[in-house]
């Protein structure tokens, strides 16, 4: 039982919101009662840190299973942008943006958990990309690495980016696009424009 309220929490916050979706909602939707869910949680914000870190989690095997199919690393960058998008469903609540305004210390404790998970992915898909000639060999890894976890962070903060103005598929494509653009050789460029055209 404790499963399936985490299951079935993620899944409203990520729909509807973390501000929004209360005990009383979770419950009405799995018809059982308030209490069943406090046997298991004890308040809201204990839910909403599991659930967090169960999003987390089945993102990062999700992610760590594209890696394992080998292959290159701008197709993989487009796979696990589909994947990612995929999982967070219904952006236009913004729930990460929800997290850290209304519960900033687990907002904290997701980003640098996703920092440690990112950074090594990205890194990986770097070095993959400068061995297979599809990415610059004079590019700085680590600052490169960086620059693209904080502007992936950045992408959730609604205040700058009106998701009425800038819908989040097509900013998460064009932010995509613009990492690529600025490591990409001449191969990884034709290889760029092969996906492009694929996600018009």
């Amino acid at each position: 039982m404790k499963l399936q309220i985490l299951s079935k929490a993620t899944d409203l916050f990520l729909t509807l919101g973390f501000k929004s979706v209360t005990m009383d909602d979770i419950a009405t939707e799995m018809r059982i009662s308030k209490k069943t869910i406090y046997q298991h949680y004890g308040n809201k914000d204990e839910l909403v840190e599991e659930s967090t870190m169960y999003l987390f989690d089945t993102i990062s095997t999700g992610i760590d299973a594209i890696f394992a199919l080998g292959y290159n690393p701008i197709e993989e960058l487009f796979l696990i942008k589909d994947f990612v998008m995929k999982n967070l469903k219904n952006e236009s609540t913004s729930p990460i943006y929800q997290l850290q305004k209304y519960y900033p210390k687990i907002h904290k404790t997701l980003m640098l958990k996703q920092f440690d998970k990112m950074g090594n992915c990205v890194v990986a898909n770097l070095q993959k990309g400068i061995e297979q000639g599809f990415f610059r060999k004079e590019i700085n890894v680590p600052l490169i690495a960086r620059f693209y976890f904080a502007g992936m962070t950045s992408l959730k903060d609604t205040e700058i980016f009106n998701l009425e103005q800038f819908p989040s598929n097509e900013i998460q494509l064009l932010y995509l696009e613009y990492h690529l653009r600025g490591i990409c050789t001449d191969e990884g460029l034709q290889e760029l424009e092969k996906h492009l055209i694929k996600n018009k």
